[in-house]
């Protein structure tokens, strides 16, 4: 798996990893039960603190994209790949919704009210 990060962009580090992850996971780079380097080897290749890289993996288990397992690493968790490409286009729309001057209570009311 390759990561890149921006230096540029004005998103925290752990963010950025975050999205590198869920993008990887969404465009199948990564699939469910793959295993992800370990967080010294992702700080080394990307040159961040090791602690960055575990906060932004630990966002990514709380999400429920990937799994934590003792002994065995971090793993893409089943399904990850459906739940990312979704995670990906929320925060799309809710970042679209802020530029339009939707507030997140605005957001949700328009969900509630849509019908499948």
């Amino acid at each position: 798996m390759l990561l890149r990060l921006d230096k540029s962009d004005t998103r925290p580090l752990h963010e950025q990893v975050a999205a590198a992850i869920r993008r990887a996971v969404a465009e199948g780079e990564c699939r469910s039960g793959d295993r992800l380097p370990s967080a010294r080897d992702l700080s080394t290749a990307l040159d961040i603190n090791v602690n960055t890289v575990l906060r932004g993996l630990r966002e990514l288990r709380d999400e429920g994209l990937l799994e934590f397992r003792r002994g065995r690493g971090i793993t893409v968790a089943e399904g990850a790949d459906r739940r990312s490409g979704l995670q990906i286009r929320v925060r799309e729309l809710v970042a679209e919704a802020t530029r339009l001057g939707y507030s997140r209570t605005d957001l949700i009311e328009m969900i509630r009210g849509t019908t499948t």
